[in-house]
């Protein structure tokens, strides 16, 4: 009768448990609520404000599109918005989709593209009278600086200094935060670095990456090698007739063994040329989207620039012909 009683007695309270809420505190009831405009600058957030109570860090739906330039704002985003005390953006004319909503919006913004050394946009370099395939400008700056690693630790350090200012209460807990996660970036940076001195040699003639998207820039001189043309090529929107025609020329001028279009992007002209000129065709990520949530404060972004690595990896497997380096 006891064991019966004891067993009704436990059913009991594991019931009302699973009733209560959660001990967590909703977005809507934190005191501090930070919205993020992509997964990097939603991982970096985190990570900052890990284990900090009553903050709230979220993201808008960003990582589905592989080009934000053409993002529009769902339902969901515009509630994670109108609830927002401060609003993570990456910067460098990226979000356009967000100017009308910023505008009515008073919340804080963070800049994170603040003190990085942003180049120049090399897509779509047109002839007097060109226009781009989609109609309209993707700017002068390149936004896609979240590729270097060495740009992430920037990114961190503009993070804690704005939320660090809204909240310095808690000024402590997020400054031991950030080190913490700049030690991590720090060391996925040097990875990168290393991985590249080790198998340079193993890559041949290697006069430099064709990529069908336009984002990887800055990863290309996180690992110093030359990029010698890079597309935006969406889906619905190839390549012009002259861009394939210079594209071609260069596979077969230098020579080279492989092209890299984007994991999400379109993979259409790329194709084409590998069927001209012989070459392969290899994928390379722009780690616009991941898991959520993370047990610990490194794992999001460990994953996030093991990203970048396995990018590293692809390129040097590429020019080398074989699987040089392992995947795992």
């Amino acid at each position: 009768m006891k064991q019966q009683m004891k067993k009704l007695t436990l059913i009991c309270m594991l019931t009302i448990a699973l009733a209560l809420p959660s001990c967590a505190p909703a977005a809507e009831e934190a005191r501090l609520t930070v919205v993020c405009t992509t997964y990097p600058i939603y991982l970096f957030a985190s990570s900052i404000t890990q284990g900090v109570e009553g903050v709230a860090v979220e993201r808008l739906d960003t990582g589905s599109t592989s080009c934000l330039h053409d993002y529009t704002l769902s339902m969901a985003d515009m509630k994670k918005l109108e609830r927002a005390d401060m609003i993570a953006i990456n910067g460098a004319g990226l979000e356009e989709f967000l100017e009308d909503a910023l505008a009515a919006s008073d919340a804080v913004v963070i800049d994170c593209s603040e003190g990085i050394e942003l180049l120049e946009n090399l897509s779509h370099h047109h002839e007097d009278g060109e226009e781009d395939h989609d109609g309209h400008d993707h700017g002068h700056w390149d936004p896609h600086y979240w590729m270097d690693p060495a740009n992430g630790r920037i990114m961190a350090r503009n993070l804690l200094d704005g939320i660090a200012a809204q909240d310095s209460d808690h000024l402590e807990e997020y400054v031991g935060n950030f080190w913490h996660a700049d030690g991590v970036l720090l060391s996925c940076e040097t990875s990168i670095q290393n991985l590249m001195m080790e198998f340079r040699p193993r890559m041949g003639e290697f006069p430099g990456l064709i990529t069908f998207h336009d984002g990887f820039q800055y990863f290309a001189r996180a690992c110093d090698v030359p990029l010698l043309a890079a597309i935006e090529e969406e889906a619905g929107s190839e390549a012009s007739a002259r861009e394939i025609v210079e594209i071609t020329q260069l596979v077969k001028e230098y020579n080279i063994p492989v092209i890299f279009t984007e994991v999400n992007g379109s993979d259409a002209t790329a194709k084409a040329i590998s069927r001209e000129t012989g070459c392969q065709i290899a994928q390379l990520s722009m780690v616009m989207d991941g898991p959520m949530e993370s047990d610990d404060l490194d794992t999001g972004l460990l994953n996030h620039y093991f990203a970048l690595y396995q990018n590293a990896v692809t390129m040097i497997n590429g020019f080398a012909g074989e699987s040089v380096v392992p995947k795992g």
